[in-house]
């Protein structure tokens, strides 16, 4: 890896900066962790480390390069993206005022299984524009064409690892019971919130 660790570095870094600035995946991993508490955020964090994936395979198949030349694919490939996002925006919409008493329950009644909240975390993250154009910026403009496809792969795992990691994190702290707290005590605003929010992001997407 030596003679392609100044590449490494540079991508490493892109990345950094690319996974820690707030957008869908984040979006979601925060009310996964509000609402459904930490196993599910987790759970959530692993599906946008496996979105990654996705976007890593295309890029070294070379469907990328056919996403930059074909506007008309990559429009629908938005379209369909900011469809999503404002489908669950509107879910979060539409949550409605609950007493106090019943928060509690009704949160356990309304538990995600996991393998919904893998799921829903690999759309968010595979069918995010934004993370189509970062991968296809670095597989294009960053790495080498001369550069081995072993070690692309390494560098698409790696991506794949950190991200994953990095919203385990933020699950972590996310999902404590004082954090949980502070925006359960909002109820169905922080749903609502979280629903402009989302539907704002759509928009943006599309836009």
């Amino acid at each position: 890896m030596s003679p392609y660790l100044d590449e490494f570095v540079l991508i490493a870094l892109a990345h950094f900066f690319a996974v820690a600035s707030p957008g869908p995946d984040f979006a979601v991993v925060l009310k996964q962790s509000i609402s459904f508490g930490r196993r599910n955020a987790l759970m959530t964090s692993a599906g946008v480390g496996l979105g990654i994936l996705v976007h890593v395979t295309y890029c070294l198949l070379g469907v990328a390069l056919l996403l930059s030349q074909s506007p008309a694919l990559f429009n629908a490939f938005k379209y369909l993206a900011g469809a999503y996002l404002a489908y669950m925006g509107i879910q979060a919409l539409r949550a409605s005022a609950k007493p106090a008493s019943r928060q509690d329950s009704t949160a356990t009644a309304g538990q995600e299984s996991a393998m919904q909240a893998l799921r829903r975390g690999f759309l968010v993250n595979a069918l995010n524009p934004k993370a189509t154009l970062f991968f296809l910026s670095l597989f294009t403009l960053v790495i080498d064409p001369d550069t081995p496809q072993s070690v692309q792969l390494f560098y698409g795992l790696y991506m794949a690892v950190a991200t994953w990691l990095w919203f385990s994190s933020l699950s972590m702290v996310l999902s404590k019971a004082s954090v949980r707290g502070f925006f359960q005590r909002a109820g169905h605003w922080f749903d609502r919130g979280i629903g402009v929010i989302l539907l704002l992001l759509a928009l943006r997407v599309i836009l």
